[in-house]
Formats: C-alpha cells, sequence, structure tokens
C-alpha cells in the first residue's frame, strides 16, 4: 500500500532572507502559513528553498527550525540531498541525523548527463546506506537529463526504500506510464503546478507544489477535488490561478514565488546571488494578478 502520508499537496518551501541572512521569523510564519492553509506535508530545503545557495551550517539550522516550529503537524521531507558525487552524498547520507525527517526527496545527478544505468546505481547506491524512505525526483530542466519512466519503475520494483516519486518533467505521457506500471506502493506526485490537476486525472497522487507557499488553502482544495474526482470545482479552482504561474517563473524560481509572499506581507523578496529579485515590471504584473485572485477567493 502507498503510504497515505504524500498523498494531497506537499509544498516546497521558500527559504526567506532578509539582507541576506536566513529570516527565521519569517521562516516561522511560512510554515504555519502553509499548515494552517491545509498542505498535507512540508518539502524544505529544496530548489524552491535555495539550498544550492545555503552553507552547511544555515541548511541544518533551517532544517532544524522547520521541525521545531512544524510540532510534528505534518511530514516534513528534506530536499537538501542531492549530488553529482555518489560517493560523497552517501557519506553524507551515512552521518546526518535524520531526528524529525519522515523521508528524502533526492533528484538525479545534475550536469554530469548520466545514462540511464548510471541513474539507476546512484539511486541504488543511496537506498543502500540511506535509514529514510526516498521520494525521487525527476527534473531535467535543472539536471539537464531525464530519468525515463522505465528506470524508474526498475528502481520503484528492485527496492522498497524508493516510497514515491516527484515527477517534474512536464510530461504527462511518461507520468502515465510510470502510473500504469509502478508497483502498489509507489505514489507519482507531480512537480509542477501547471500540470499538477491533470497528473492527478491521470492516476497521481498530487502535487509537491510552489504556488502553495502563496495559495496553500486554494492548491489544496483543488488536489483534493481531483482526488475526489470532483473535476468540476478541480477545473474551476485550476482556471482561477492559471495565469499566475507565468508571473511565478517568468524570471526563475523561486524568484517569482517570493515576491509573491513579500506581496502577502510574509516576508521579503529577497534572494541570493546568482538569482536576483523580480524586476519591478514583472513585479507589478505578478502582483496584479495576485489581487485579481485574491478578489476571486475573498
Amino acid at each position: 500500500m502507498k503510504d497515505s502520508k504524500y498523498t494531497g499537496t506537499g509544498v516546497a518551501i521558500i527559504t526567506p532572507f532578509k539582507n541576506q541572512k536566513v529570516d527565521f521569523d519569517a521562516l516561522t510564519t511560512v510554515v504555519n502559513h502553509v499548515i494552517r492553509g491545509g498542505v498535507d506535508y512540508i518539502v524544505a530545503l529544496g530548489s524552491t528553498g535555495e539550498t544550492a545557495t545555503l552553507n552547511d551550517q544555515e541548511a541544518k539550522a533551517v532544517l532544524d527550525h522547520v521541525i521545531k516550529i512544524n510540532e510534528k503537524r505534518v511530514p516534513i521531507v528534506a530536499g537538501n540531498f542531492a549530488s553529482n558525487n555518489t560517493l560523497d552524498l552517501c557519506e553524507k547520507i551515512s552521518n546526518y541525523d535524520f531526528k524529525g525527517i519522515d523521508a528524502l526527496l533526492i533528484s538525479s545527478p545534475a550536469y554530469v548527463k548520466p545514462s540511464q544505468e548510471g541513474i539507476y546505481h546512484h539511486f541504488m547506491a543511496l537506498q543502500e546506506v540511506s535509514p529514510l524512505p526516498i521520494i525521487l525526483y525527476n527534473v531535467p530542466g535543472r539536471t539537464m537529463s531525464n530519468m525515463s519512466w522505465t528506470t524508474t519503475v526498475r528502481l520503484a520494483r528492485d527496492s522498497k526504500k524508493f516510497i514515491g516519486i516527484k515527477e517534474a518533467s512536464g510530461d504527462l505521457i511518461q507520468a502515465t506510464r510510470i502510473i500504469k506500471n509502478r508497483p502498489d506502493n509507489f505514489f507519482v506526485t507531480s512537480g509542477d503546478d501547471e500540470v499538477a490537476m491533470a497528473m492527478v486525472a491521470c492516476g497521481g497522487e498530487g502535487v509537491i507544489s510552489v504556488m502553495a507557499n502563496a495559495f496553500p488553502l486554494e492548491f489544496s482544495q483543488m488536489i483534493g477535488a481531483a482526488l475526489a474526482y470532483d473535476f468540476t470545482t478541480a477545473q474551476k479552482i485550476n482556471l482561477e490561478l492559471y495565469d499566475l504561474h507565468k508571473w511565478l517563473y517568468i524570471e526563475g524560481n523561486p524568484v517569482g514565488i517570493k515576491s509573491a509572499m513579500k506581496v502577502l506581507g510574509i516576508c521579503e523578496n529577497d534572494v541570493r546571488l546568482p538569482l536576483h529579485p523580480l524586476s519591478v515590471e514583472n513585479y507589478n504584473n505578478l502582483k496584479q494578478e495576485m489581487e485579481r485572485i485574491q478578489r476571486l477567493i475573498a
């Protein structure tokens, strides 16, 4: 049986900064905001959390803070376990204190463009040392290599340590082939907000969302309706939110979602180089679209 903890809406939370330092007060607000909004679990220190710009001490402090503020209200998935150096990552996992963490989200290796066989053996090495279940993460837009559906299904069948995949290829054909051929205990969740409802309609279990940082209630309601086969409601919410996607990603993630959180008064829109804050023109467009959505849902 699939782990029901990861059915529904997960949210890849941002790491708020203020004057280039981690803003722990704002991080507290973010965690409480998404939980009160009804998300089913939190992913901390993913790419949306700007993990690549945090040093090890900062990353540990962020994760510890999220665990503390969460108070076991929802499961926590740690996303700061990705590397193109398999041996180094195995050592990191072997020596890490995972208290308070429920699962790991691990993307396939970036930059080196491994073969499917290389990707398979990379993950098989990680599952040997991981004390926690692993959610695979296929995000070819960042890694520059796609993990094929056959590799995903092979991993799912060869180790029970792999409990699901965040499929962010945007390819519904690939996602559907995974859904059709996976073992019963393996879930498939969308890594792209724009196709999240459609992936649920194809048989997926939900989403790990960026937009749910800003609109956790509405995104959770949309996914919940889709999972309940109420596609009239799901489609309505999806279309109400849909135009915001353009402005969230027009200058990259998490640049857009941090500006959205600033519009909501939750935190500053500070990012760390090489990311740069949203341009004034696009910020104003994003704000205008958010205000339209807020009028709709008021």
